[in-house]
């Protein structure tokens, strides 16, 4: 049996850099005069040894974007972090913090500080799955809300959305692979990526969750990532310009052959019609002022190349685990408000809308997607993961001790009043015709409530029996 290797801290960081980019560095070890045990700072070569500790500390400051220091401490026999002192900006501060922690017999990395919170993400690579979020370290994976991807479509959409590749993400079998990403070069490769651990470990294949919104999701917004996701399995979806209040914009999709866009915000979670979707172009960053001045609900607004609708519509998976698909001619949008009802679509619009789903059925599990079709193909416009426990006449399933009457054509904005207003025992009978697919029947599902259609003439007598 192979016995396994322990390094020191600051020896593991530079048997890292020889791999990858990593923080620049410089590394000291206690005795009669302060040693110099392994430096990676840019413009230096590797472990080059600088003639004094404030001479050290100067050039490590200067190269620092962030124009700040941490000062980490540990011991050979402890190898995790003892003292840590973060953001220190001034040279004598963090000189004597050396001299100090020194002086008391410890080992001192001192590094450049990173910004966790620059719009970059950190996550581990292991056993052929990525897991990151935003505005944290890569123990992110130690908490709930992390995106989990495989690894293909993880580096497809961080490239995309960062706009530089990652190959250095994927380090082969066996590898745990501790990483962060930032939109400004850091490290002492100055690079996009930096490596924070790398282990060799027990060869396995980890199943990712699949799951949002997540902290990245938020980030970009829902729309953007379940259109990312789409897009990275082959799905067809517009053109697609992300405008975020975070990080530069970015683009994805495939060309509709259209020159005409469609504005649409983008929540960091998903709120059915509540924010605007337009067909032409309008000034995003008024549209943010306008809708969300705070800038606590939208996190990007995206602008799509139009499609040239000859069907539009939506696609939900019902209780009974079945794809229903509604639709009109030309676009869909009275259709998604509530104001217009489906249509009977011809067979090939369904096949090719159908086929779609297949696809993401195969990949993502039961999804909901709004849907255009050109006469040609049927692209994906929207799309968010999982069933709903819709049934024909049943929008929520589940019993209620009083029941509240809803007339669609109040509209969907005082939809949202009358579902915020059931009690826990309450549920809702929505008097007149909705599509199942409509942001009204999503606007119920996501409430929870006991919720029930009646599209019957005489709804005069069921008023009356509710009051």
């Amino acid at each position: 049996m192979s016995k396994k290797l322990h390094f020191r801290k600051d020896e593991s960081l530079d048997r890292l850099a020889n791999t990858i980019n990593v923080a620049q560095f410089i590394s000291f070890a206690p005795g009669k005069k302060i040693k110099q045990e392994y430096a990676r700072v840019l413009g230096y070569a590797p472990n080059f040894v600088f003639t004094s500790l404030r001479l050290a500390l100067e050039a490590l400051l200067k190269n620092s974007p962030e124009s700040s220091l941490n000062v980490r401490s540990f011991t050979p026999e402890d190898p995790r972090s003892n003292e840590f002192l973060y953001g220190l900006t001034s040279i004598c501060d963090v000189e004597t913090a050396v001299k100090r922690i020194i002086d008391a017999g410890s080992h001192v990395i001192v590094n450049e500080t990173v910004d966790v919170n620059d719009g970059g993400v950190s996550g581990v690579y292991w056993g052929g799955a990525v897991e990151f979020a935003p505005d944290d370290t890569p123990r992110c994976v130690e908490k709930p809300g992390v995106a989990s991807l495989p690894k293909e479509w993880a580096i497809g959409i961080l490239e995309k959305v960062y706009g530089f590749k990652l190959d250095a993400i994927d380090l082969g079998a066996g590898s745990r692979f501790e990483f962060s990403i930032h939109p400004k070069p850091r490290g002492w490769k100055h690079t996009h990526l930096l490596g924070w651990e790398l282990e060799q470990v027990a060869e396995l294949t980890i199943q990712p969750s699949l799951q949002w919104p997540n902290q990245f999701s938020r980030l970009i917004g829902d729309k953007a990532y379940g259109l990312l996701l789409a897009s990275e399995v082959g799905l067809p979806v517009p053109t697609t310009m992300v405008i975020s209040r975070r990080i530069a914009p970015f683009t994805f999709g495939t060309d509709t052959g259209s020159a005409e866009r469609w504005i649409r915000t983008c929540p960091k979670e998903q709120v059915p019609g509540k924010f605007t979707t337009h067909h032409g172009w309008l000034d995003p960053f008024a549209l943010l002022a306008k809708e969300d001045f705070a800038g606590n609900q939208i996190a990007s607004v995206l602008s799509q190349h139009a499609v040239p609708a000859k069907f539009s519509g939506a696609l939900i998976v019902d209780a009974n685990g079945n794809p229903v698909v509604e639709g009109v001619k030309g676009e869909g949008e009275a259709l998604m408000k509530g104001v217009a009802l489906p249509e009977e679509l011809p067979k090939v619009i369904v096949k090719d809308v159908l086929k779609n789903y297949a696809l993401a059925l195969k990949h993502f599990g039961p999804v909901r997607f709004e849907w255009v079709h050109d006469g040609n193909q049927a692209w994906v416009v929207q799309l968010h993961r999982g069933a709903t426990t819709t049934l024909e006449s049943e929008l929520v399933s589940g019993g209620a001790s009083k029941w509240r009457s809803f007339e669609v054509s109040k509209g969907l904005e005082a939809l949202r009043t009358e579902l915020q207003k059931l009690s826990s025992d309450e549920g809702i009978i929505i008097i007149g015709q909705i599509g199942l697919t409509s942001h009204m029947a999503d606007v119920i599902r996501k409430a929870g409530k006991p919720a029930r259609l009646n599209t019957t003439e005489d709804n005069s007598q069921l008023k009356l029996k509710l009051q």
